[in-house]
């Protein structure tokens, strides 16, 4: 009798091949389920990257104009830290070119800046080597007369 226990108790340890292949089941299934919840994470990280360089446009805006300001508000260019020399508009903020508010914000090697091709000195701000699907998208505008960042877009990125 006590042969025959020792045999059952052993024959109840693991698991069942069934319950095994139930498990692995359950995980293909979750699984299939949260991939593409997490498959695209690159247009979240374009999104964030056109937020900070709103952010990163605004201070550089600021600061270069505070930069003018100080040099006597007449300035055609100003040097700041990192940048050797950042051309102005006539109202003391960036170019909206790639030399002016590019190299001020320190964004060249990541966005590009299409220069103004409307005399209000616009410029519009897009993920260098990335085209949005519609092309309008993933985008900001900056403006040089007062350094202002408008028409932020992060749909399409």
């Amino acid at each position: 009798m006590k042969a025959m226990t020792a045999i059952a108790a052993r024959k109840e340890k693991g698991f069942t091949l069934i319950e095994l292949v139930m498990v692995i089941v359950i995980l293909g299934i979750l699984a299939a389920f949260a991939l593409p919840r997490f498959a695209d994470l690159g247009g979240d990280a374009r999104a964030a990257t056109v937020e900070g360089a709103v952010g990163s446009v605004k201070s550089a805006a600021a600061i270069s104009h505070s930069a003018w300001l100080a040099d006597g508000s007449s300035p055609a260019n100003v040097a700041l830290e990192g940048a050797a020399s950042v051309p102005m508009s006539a109202a003391g903020y960036p170019t909206a070119t790639t030399a002016g508010i590019g190299e001020a914000a320190q964004i060249n090697d990541d966005f590009t800046v299409t220069p103004p091709g409307t005399p209000d000195g616009t410029a519009v701000v897009t993920v260098t080597g990335f085209t949005a699907n519609p092309a309008n998208e993933c985008q900001f505008t900056y403006d040089e007369s007062d350094g202002s960042v408008s028409a932020l877009v992060t749909t399409g990125c």
